[in-house]
């Protein structure tokens, strides 16, 4: 909402369905985003996308996955989300951007990690890639915002828990989000 300014009818595409990742959907579906890919490598958590709002969902260990979404889009988004703070998801995402789109990063890959550009079509295509930290939030202007959003039903970030552990589990509550299982855990004391 904040580092995009998502129109009402774009098309956008999130890569990466964590708990950043299903924030950013519902953030493009209260910008009023005409269609919504949701792009994963965990079936449930693509399901959990369709529930939230996605339009179309797509498995990204599918070897065609990029193609379909172009075809699927009509050539392909006008902003594709990279939160799963991969390579290879930053590539996926460049790939699936329509001419002029843009890709808006907020994953966080290791920190040596990096990313080979064709300069050439980045400019040819016209697209663009911006980083997000925190989403670009201003907490004294958004956080009341996001409260009053939730508390009118428009913003379900409760769907986003997976379940609450207690401290004594955390490792165990690590376990579970390296195997994607988890989305979102409370720790309770």
């Amino acid at each position: 909402m904040n580092t995009a300014n998502v129109r009402p009818g774009d098309m956008v595409a999130v890569v990466g369905l964590g708990g950043v990742g299903l924030s950013c959907l519902l953030g493009a579906r209260l910008a009023g985003a005409q269609r919504i890919v949701a792009v994963d490598l965990s079936d449930e958590k693509l399901g959990l996308a369709r529930q939230l709002g996605a339009t179309d969902t797509f498995n990204a260990g599918d070897p065609g996955c990029a193609r379909d979404i172009r075809a699927a889009t009509g050539g392909g988004v006008d902003f594709a989300f990279e939160m799963a703070g991969s390579v290879k998801a930053l590539g996926l995402s460049l790939e699936i951007l329509d001419r002029g789109g843009s890709v808006v990063t907020a994953g966080l890959p290791p920190a040596a990690a990096t990313y080979a550009l064709n300069h050439s079509n980045l400019v040819g295509d016209e697209k663009a890639i911006r980083g997000s930290y925190m989403g670009s939030c201003v907490p004294e202007r958004d956080v009341p915002v996001f409260i009053e959003l939730y508390k009118q039903g428009r913003l379900p970030i409760d769907r986003l828990r997976s379940g609450t552990l207690p401290l004594a589990d955390i490792n165990a509550g690590f376990d579970r989000l390296a195997d994607v299982a988890a989305v979102r855990q409370i720790v309770a004391f």
